[in-house]
């Protein structure tokens, strides 16, 4: 079953801006002068909300990439897979297990990023995403660069993201 909005003229059908703040995403109020978004939600960065969806949502891993003991996690909407959807998210969410180096760490996450991101090319959204990312093991820390491109080769998207280590976590996945 789906639900599917029926846009009015009167209100038109836009998807609200997500902000994260490094631990979770809420909407975006929208501002004095968007008068005529009277759903009170922010509207104005389609695409870098989607961005932010596709790689901030659990995407359910392979099960050769869980070890014992791991949870697989995914979003509830990745069944629709099954049924021709592309399923939604990332699994850099399996980063929180890894001790941060500086080669095989920014590989794991551009490699991530580029499969959560490829819908946004299959649905032609963007014509292609330059991703990089550095780590930085002294101060366990990876940035994530974003950068979509229309046809034309004109940015429509960049954004950069932390991937913060805390040593709880880190001192655990070293020692799995």
């Amino acid at each position: 079953m789906r639900i599917l909005p029926i846009a009015s003229a009167e209100e038109p059908s836009l998807t609200p801006d997500v902000l994260w703040d490094g631990a979770m995403g809420d909407y975006a109020p929208a501002a004095a002068d968007e008068a005529g978004n009277r759903g009170g939600l922010a509207a104005r960065r389609q695409l870098a909300t989607s961005v932010l969806l596709c790689l901030m949502t659990d995407c359910a891993a392979d099960a050769a990439q869980l070890r014992d003991g791991d949870v697989q996690r995914g979003w509830a909407g990745d069944p629709l897979a099954a049924v021709g959807e592309a399923a939604l998210g990332s699994t850099l969410w399996l980063l929180r297990r890894r001790a941060i180096d500086a080669v095989e760490t920014p590989r794991f996450a551009v490699d991530a990023a580029r499969a959560a991101l490829q819908t946004l090319i299959d649905q032609q959204a963007v014509a292609a995403f330059e991703i990089s990312a550095e780590a930085r093991p002294e101060w366990r820390m990876l940035v994530l660069s974003v950068t979509g491109t229309d046809r034309a080769g004109a940015t429509v998207v960049a954004q950069r993201f932390q991937v913060l280590w805390d040593e709880d976590r880190q001192s655990a996945a070293g020692s799995r």
